[in-house]
């Protein structure tokens, strides 16, 4: 069933509050790592109840087994191998890849 009471201005709104929720945890990290986690479940929790995706630069930002903001050479190891990119949490040990994305600039 259709949501009768969502307007159509919403969306853009929660895009914009989970922008703001990824910088501040990107702010508040290095003084209180538990904050950052926090805004992490909280742009979550706004991106499921409004049906808006996480934009890939955020979603790359937190683990997606244990919900950990992440900071690369602190609580996040990255390798580069073959034009994959491995993310690993070092809070669960999981392992994220990623394709390695090219830019498409021919002006060799």
């Amino acid at each position: 069933m259709k949501d009768k009471n969502r307007t159509p201005s919403v969306k853009p709104l929660a895009r914009e509050r989970i922008a703001v929720l990824f910088s501040e945890a990107e702010k508040v990290y290095h003084k209180h790592p538990e904050y950052s986690d926090r805004y992490v479940a909280l742009a979550r929790k706004i991106a499921m109840r409004q049906r808006v995706r996480i934009d890939r630069e955020h979603r790359r930002r937190y683990c997606h087994h244990c919900y950990r903001y992440l900071v690369p050479g602190v609580n996040m190891r990255v390798r580069v191998h073959h034009g994959w990119v491995a993310a690993t949490c070092l809070e669960c040990n999981k392992t994220t890849r990623y394709r390695v994305e090219r830019s498409h600039d021919n002006t060799e």
